[in-house]
């Protein structure tokens, strides 16, 4: 189907939006189109006050609304622990469980030589300076399983050893209320692997 050019071009940008194809942005631009001038108005608004709004913290390269940001400024957050995460979302999912009262720190990705991404492209330097200028004791990897995920905690744990900071991992496995018989291999493995004594 041929559309006008700005229904076309409305597509075109909401196909560049992560895991978003030429149907569901076809959905999105037809909905938008659906909606009342002033609602679509107060969208774009939105977008634009979250663009100009939102920066990276200077600390831990988390998206905040300062720097450093809440996380980093708080006085009872532990400052021995730092949890080394890929992204902000997964920083999130993180607090989302009320468990973890330490640091971060946002690598803004993972070491990946098929896409052209090397240890200098992503926070690690920054890292590195945060061990030797402030009082860690223990890094917590909260990196992925995936083969990207796995060689940057191990290029990780090759650099911070030397510092005499333990470094420990998120374990892995099956996820609760999960069925065994539905789990794929590696699931399994790193379940068994991250086994503890009850």
């Amino acid at each position: 189907m041929i559309y006008p050019k700005s229904i076309a071009s409305l597509i075109e940008q909401f196909q560049k939006f992560p895991s978003i194809g030429p149907k569901s942005a076809q959905r999105l631009a037809f909905y938008l189109l659906r909606m009342p001038l002033a609602e679509v108005q107060n969208f774009a608004k939105i977008i634009v006050e979250a663009k100009e709004n939102t920066k990276t913290c200077d600390v831990c390269f988390n998206i905040s609304t300062s720097s450093p940001c809440e996380i980093c400024s708080s006085s009872t957050r532990d400052k021995s622990i730092i949890c080394v995460v890929s992204e902000s979302k997964d920083l999130i999912a993180i607090e989302k469980t009320n468990e973890y009262k330490g640091l971060y720190h946002v690598l803004q990705g993972l070491i990946s030589p098929m896409d052209g991404i090397g240890a200098d492209d992503i926070r690690i330097k920054e890292l590195l300076s945060r061990l030797t200028n402030e009082d860690v004791k223990e890094v917590i990897l909260a990196l992925s399983p995936s083969v990207e995920g796995e060689a940057t905690s191990l290029y990780l744990t090759k650099l911070i050893k030397p510092f005499g900071i333990k470094v420990s991992r998120i374990a892995f496995g099956l996820p609760v209320g999960g069925d065994l018989e539905y789990a794929d291999e590696i699931t399994i493995a790193k379940a068994l692997e991250g086994r503890h004594e009850i």
